[in-house]
């Protein structure tokens, strides 16, 4: 089940692969190491806006052809920008391998850049819906609140402000600087075979004139933990959106597997802690649950709730109290057996999927980080033990690490309710 391969061309592109003998289809992507944390404040959100601008027309397909192309191969293609990574995906029959790649290459390497303004303003209105939606819009407010000025604390759709004014030259000058071959992984599953996609791709890096580009420079780092931080945006809605959130661990850290266990237990599931006490038994919201992300050096552990004013207080204390007993090791051998299982059962399912499969293996190798064969992961997952997860909790999810995040009708019933869960930084504020 894991037989992948990999191959680095001279040009530094890296090649991955995994063959799936029983499908009829593939899944190709080209991972390119730019996301949002390697802009500079005054150009926040360009990762995000490339993305748009890959599928405007490159030097051998317009905008017209790209769509028919795959629209014509009955076939999906999109993208989408990370905090640390973007990435070009398709799936496709396997007998349109060939021309799927041969496109996507292009749009990637040798976009034109003509249709920039038009773009622009579809990006703006995309900052206009998220903004208008504000449970998706308390996320990027934690995520500024948990590292502040750091790119990392940065909404990757950028701002606005930026985006208005952001010259096609500097988006140019960025491609340039990140869109290097070094800097590219093509990583592909399925019905495929890995001699032919990387002579594919040689064939066309050899098209290229400018294949021998260097690499990007290096990504600020995220030096120490940063004091707790706290925001809040008015907006005249029926429901309070609040995130709590922390620092979490970096993605080489073995922890990862424990913090999976965690998110499972707190909120990650219709079982969880939160989904029960929160919304089953008290019917205080219709939405709660935890999150996690892991970056290169640290990592984002959090919670998110939309309830109404009145229930707020009580909501906020009961996902705190919760946190105290799982990081008292409150934690039933059952309870810890059922997260395992639920985590097992979703890494089995997922591993039948094309896209799934790719997935693993394009942004592993974009981010560097070791690929485990499925053994492997269960074993590390069946590893993990009441003690670990407890530890990780009790240190990550601390009442006195914990940041937090809110949008609502008034600032001061937020801060009140916050209180019960975080009293010190509510009491800062």
């Amino acid at each position: 089940m894991d037989g992948w391969i990999q191959t680095e061309l001279e040009s530094g592109e890296r090649v991955i692969s995994e063959r799936m003998p029983h499908v009829r289809s593939a899944a190709i992507g080209y991972w390119i190491g730019a996301g949002s944390r390697d802009e500079t404040a005054s150009r926040a959100g360009i990762s995000h806006f490339i993305e748009h601008l890959l599928f405007k027309g490159s030097s051998r397909y317009s905008a017209l052809d790209v769509a028919e192309i795959f629209d014509g191969l009955g076939g999906e293609l999109n993208a989408a920008t990370s905090r640390e990574h973007t990435v070009v995906y398709s799936r496709v029959a396997d007998t349109h391998v060939e021309i799927a790649l041969d496109v996507m290459g292009d749009m990637v390497f040798s976009p034109l850049f003509d249709d920039v303004d038009s773009e622009r303003e579809v990006v703006l209105e995309e900052i206009a819906m998220y903004e208008d939606t504000p449970q998706d819009l308390v996320h990027d407010l934690i995520g500024e609140a948990v590292f502040g000025a750091h790119p990392l604390g940065r909404p990757v759709i950028g701002t606005a402000q930026v985006i208005s004014g952001v010259s096609t030259r500097t988006l140019r000058g960025y491609h340039d600087a990140y869109y290097t071959p070094s800097n590219i992984v093509v990583a592909g599953a399925g019905s495929i075979d890995h001699d032919e996609l990387v002579m594919l791709v040689q064939r066309a890096v050899d098209r290229r004139a400018e294949a021998g580009r260097g690499s990007p420079k290096a990504r600020t780092p995220l030096r120490g933990i940063p004091a707790p931080g706290l925001r809040f945006q008015r907006k005249d809605t029926e429901q309070y959106h609040v995130c709590l959130g922390a620092p979490g661990i970096a993605r080489s850290d073995r922890r990862r597997f424990a913090a999976s266990i965690l998110d499972a237990i707190l909120g990650g599931s219709a079982s969880s802690r939160l989904f029960q006490e929160i919304r089953e038994k008290r019917g205080m919201a219709y939405s709660v649950y935890s999150f996690g992300s892991h970056y290169a050096e640290t990592g984002h552990l959090g919670i998110y709730v939309g309830t109404r004013e009145e229930n707020l207080g009580e909501a906020l204390a009961i996902a705190a109290e919760q946190i105290g007993e799982i990081s008292a090791g409150n934690v039933s051998d059952r309870e810890l057996t059922r997260a395992q299982e639920n985590l097992k059962g979703r890494i089995v399912l997922s591993m039948e999927s094309t896209s799934a499969r790719m997935t693993r293996l394009g942004k592993s190798v974009v981010t560097d980080t070791e690929i485990l064969t499925l053994d492997e992961v269960i074993a590390e997952i069946e590893a993990v033990d009441v003690d670990t997860v407890a530890a990780l909790a009790s240190e990550v999810l601390d009442p006195k690490r914990l940041s937090a995040a809110g949008i609502g009708p008034n600032e001061e019933m937020f801060l009140a309710a916050l209180e019960r869960a975080t009293p010190a930084l509510a009491r800062a504020a």
